[in-house]
């Protein structure tokens, strides 16, 4: 995707959520300021994508367990370096982090986030400017999870993640998943 692609789409994503306003910025400054935006390189951070997948019903969501952050959120990743497209990206990690067979997409950019990676061994902490696809796929799949970087995986009903002391960007998304309905 070039850059100038996904500035446009990162622009025309309408959101009512301040936060994900905000975001929303940061990434149009940060895709302005830096033609090296989706390369692990870049130290300050970089583009990468996610995959909210939700049940065909919209009841339940997919989360995994991250190794190396140690908290529940949806499968993403960086994109690659020969064929980049967070689209393919977040689709792709979803595959390789869970192993779920994608039935369809539902819009083009679903949320976009911005949040810190922790320093770890010789990379310092930094930013992933995250945009977030909306997927389908069958909660009633057998899960079998990448364990180089997953510790489990587990569809998760969306109710349970309003109510509960959720994360406000995992809370977000399940709030838009209810709007969907």
């Amino acid at each position: 995707m070039e850059k100038i692609s996904l500035l446009k789409k990162v622009e025309d994503h309408n959101s009512t959520f301040d936060e994900e306003i905000e975001f929303k910025q940061q990434v149009i400054d940060f895709l302005n300021q830096h033609d090296d935006f989706y390369q692990r390189s870049n130290l300050l951070g970089h583009v990468t994508g996610s995959a909210w997948i939700v049940s065909p019903d919209h009841k339940q969501v997919l989360l995994i367990h991250h190794k190396k952050l140690n908290i529940w959120i949806q499968p993403g990743g960086h994109a690659d370096e020969t064929d980049f497209s967070l689209f393919e990206t977040a689709k792709r990690e979803a595959i390789e982090e869970c192993n779920v067979e994608i039935k369809s997409s539902i819009m083009d950019i679903f949320d976009v986030d911005v949040h810190e990676i922790p320093a770890k061994n010789d990379i310092p902490k930094h930013l992933h400017y995250d945009i977030r696809y909306c997927f389908v796929a069958e909660p009633n799949t057998q899960l079998e999870i990448e364990l180089s970087e997953v510790n489990d995986a587990k569809w998760i009903d969306i109710e349970q993640l309003i109510h509960e002391n959720t994360a406000q960007s995992i809370r977000r998304m399940a709030l838009k998943t209810i709007e969907m309905k």
